[in-house]
């Protein structure tokens, strides 16, 4: 569940008194060009408050069901540490699923812990140690294991972890996987769990259509901040997780793909738009995406006062489950 810094508090609160936490005061895609996109999902097996495996099977069977469905593709980052040796299988087997759906999965690391917590040597090692059953599950398919995902998008500061990490990383033929838009639907996710849990079916149609309305308006946010940056619409790389929360939503999150005239294509497909050559050189603490780092690098100013955060209740909510939880 990323930790995403949390940019210009006091101009996001004027902004929501203001009403452009709407998604209707996001660009509307007939003014800007048709795009494509590429789906990541993080934190597979699966990420769930409810700790019961017929949970996760029941997520990733419908959540790829969706992608298939519509015919989309889509790249699975798997924390290996999920798999516990009690019920190994069947979570290897929604592994198993995913390529067998014909879509593509990357490394997240073992434990899903920051390198800025572990330092770079500690933090290769849980690399290493994360792509033990995914690397065999695609070479036993003639696949390359060649995507990584850094947890909470936390690259690893000073800037001597970062280099050291970036190294090893080139050196085992590894690509560092970016995201280029992000509805932070991980905050959502753990409400939604509950309230699946409880039955409380109301609650589940108020969250799922809150996480919508938000997922809308930040999809035109950062379309028109591509227009801003580049003077066009890049290839994007949405940060998704693997949740109940996104299968129970799959055909509506297609939906507004539609109407933003946003085409799914592969992430290496993605990956080969220019803008993902220009130049990175943040270190911070941070995990930042990669057009707000694209915005430090080229000295671009943002309209980051349009971009809101999740509804008040449902912050509140995921922190009370979060702590409930630790």
């Amino acid at each position: 569940m990323p930790r995403f810094c949390k940019r210009l508090v006091a101009a996001l609160a004027s902004a929501a008194l203001m009403g452009l936490c709407n998604p209707s005061s996001a660009r509307t895609a007939s003014t800007l060009p048709p795009g494509e996109i590429a789906l990541t999902f993080d934190d597979l097996p699966g990420l769930s408050l409810v700790e019961e495996q017929s949970y996760v099977d029941h997520l990733n069977r419908k959540l790829l069901q969706g992608l298939k469905r519509h015919h989309f593709p889509a790249t699975g980052f798997v924390n290996e540490g999920k798999l516990d040796e009690l019920l190994r299988d069947r979570q290897t087997a929604n592994l198993v699923a995913w390529l067998d759906a014909g879509m593509d999965l990357g490394n997240h690391t073992l434990s899903h812990e920051s390198p800025n917590t572990l330092g770079a040597a500690a933090y290769i090692a849980d690399i290493a140690q994360g792509e033990v059953v995914t690397r065999s599950l695609l070479e036993a398919r003639h696949r390359p294991l060649q995507w990584f995902r850094h947890p909470y998008l936390e690259t690893g500061t000073p800037e001597a972890t970062r280099m050291a990490i970036e190294s090893w990383l080139g050196q085992h033929g590894y690509r560092i996987a970016p995201v280029t838009m992000n509805a932070e639907d991980w905050e959502f996710a753990e409400p939604y769990d509950d309230a699946t849990a409880r039955h409380d079916k109301a609650r589940q149609r108020l969250i799922r259509t809150q996480y919508l309305e938000h997922t809308a308006a930040a999809i035109g946010w950062y379309r028109q901040a591509s227009q801003d940056m580049f003077g066009r619409q890049i290839r994007f790389i949405i940060l998704l997780h693997a949740t109940r929360l996104n299968a129970d939503c799959l055909d509506a999150l297609a939906a507004i793909l539609k109407r933003q005239h946003l085409k799914p294509v592969s992430l290496a497909k993605a990956m080969a738009d220019p803008a993902y050559r220009t130049p990175d050189p943040y270190a911070g603490a941070d995990g930042i995406d990669w057009i707000e780092r694209w915005s430090l690098t080229l000295h671009k100013d943002l309209r980051w006062e349009q971009l809101h955060e999740p509804p008040k209740q449902i912050a509140e909510d995921y922190d009370r489950l979060d702590h409930d939880r630790h």
